[in-house]
């Protein structure tokens, strides 16, 4: 299989999640990706989920790349590690800032290599700063740019999502990194360095919470499910024990919702042309389709409200998106072969394109299931691997 990144060569050093994701993504549109793991592996094959002890997490982040093992601690690593560079164009890594330097393998050592390559270190805090040197994870950076402060019932605590958004964002805003990097090489044919803290993406996917406080002081309340800037916007019970999500952000779907519940004259009132004066008169609103709702089973509610045009969706389970027609005909999620569990069923790419389409070449493989193939490619003989198998420099 190719596409449109055939002939981009990416080595992924990094661990867990931000890092490895937007290799990941390279990889979904051809870019040849070579993850070099830690003898033990990366620590995302045995975090979350396991069928007989292979991490399911890794089969999805590991996908399309090819797993080599290499101990870049270890002096023989880095020669390797070297000799890898000197033709990739993309190195991913998300140590802790001067742990590369320490090895001698800095951006400055390794530009002298391969004065094209890339370099996006992705960390929790970025290069320089006071806190550059501090461990941290996603979990920090949903702490710190707001988003758990805003997060949750008005009577509640600050909430964290239950699962790694701003690795997620991060992810995304490296690949999309990379790909301005690259592109700029077209031009000055000198590769850079890419500083990406995660703290950071999640600032600009808050919208203009910034820039309210600065200007009108403001600070953004908790507000459980309702929003502050339209309404009707809820999760609303139905009568068969389900929930459904609308949203009305356009005011021609605010004015079809509440006519749709027999409450056309809420559309004279004088507030209810503003989003936010509706987001004012929440309550009522909320009474007034949440009542609706609460008396019809869900798809009486979704056919009606699709009848209306109006903005309407099921709160699915997991179970309930492999049931989902529309998934279904977007092929969202797909079906692969895997040599350790059969056939897996995982997220498809992230986007079509109508010529250069990408592909899942393959699911997460085994832990060093590519050492001897790549290695080879580099010098590396049997006898010489044998030794550096003996030395624990890989497995």
């Amino acid at each position: 299989m190719t596409g449109p990144l055939t002939g981009i060569k990416v080595l992924d050093i990094a661990t867990l999640f931000a890092g490895p994701l937007a290799a990941t993504l390279l990889a979904d549109f051809g870019a040849e990706v070579i993850k070099i793991e830690h003898p033990r592996g990366d620590p995302v094959r045995g975090h979350g989920a396991q069928r007989d002890g292979i991490g399911l997490w890794w089969k999805m982040i590991g996908r399309g790349k090819r797993s080599v093992t290499l101990y870049l601690g270890a002096p023989e690593g880095q020669e390797l590690f070297r000799r890898m560079v000197a033709d990739a164009d993309v190195v991913i890594e998300n140590f802790r800032p001067g742990t590369l330097e320490r090895w001698g393998l800095g951006y400055a050592a390794l530009c002298e290599i391969n004065p094209r390559l890339v370099l996006a270190r992705v960390t929790a805090f970025g290069q320089i700063g006071p806190y550059a040197q501090r461990p941290g994870f996603g979990t920090l950076a949903e702490a710190m740019s707001g988003f758990a402060a805003m997060t949750g019932a008005p009577d509640g605590p600050p909430t964290l999502p239950p699962f790694g958004l701003a690795d997620g964002i991060a992810a995304l805003t490296t690949a999309f990194a990379i790909m301005t990097a690259l592109r700029s090489r077209e031009t000055t044919g000198r590769g850079q360095q890419v500083d990406l803290a995660i703290i950071e993406p999640m600032l600009t996917l808050l919208g203009p919470h910034i820039t309210a406080y600065d200007q009108l002081g403001q600070v953004p309340p908790r507000t459980g499910n309702r929003s502050s800037n339209n309404a009707p916007r809820n999760l609303y019970r139905t009568a068969d024990d389900e929930w459904v999500a609308v949203s009305t952000s356009a005011q021609s779907v605010a004015e079809r919702v509440v006519r749709l519940v027999g409450r056309p004259d809420l559309v004279r009132a004088p507030w209810f042309a503003s989003g936010a004066e509706r987001a004012a008169h929440a309550d009522e609103l909320d009474e007034a389709v949440g009542s609706w709702i609460a008396a019809r089973k869900t798809e009486e509610v979704v056919a009606a409200f699709e009848h209306a045009q109006a903005a309407i969706a099921p709160v699915y389970t997991t179970a309930d998106i492999f049931d989902d027609p529309q998934f279904r005909a977007l092929e969202s999620i797909i079906s692969l072969p895997d040599a350790e569990l059969g056939r897996i069923r995982m997220q498809n790419i992230l986007f079509r394109l109508s010529e250069t389409p990408g592909a899942i070449r393959w699911t997460g493989p085994p832990l060093g299931a590519h050492t001897a193939e790549v290695l080879a490619d580099y010098g590396v003989g049997a006898d010489r691997l044998t030794q550096l198998r003996a030395a624990g420099v890989v497995r």
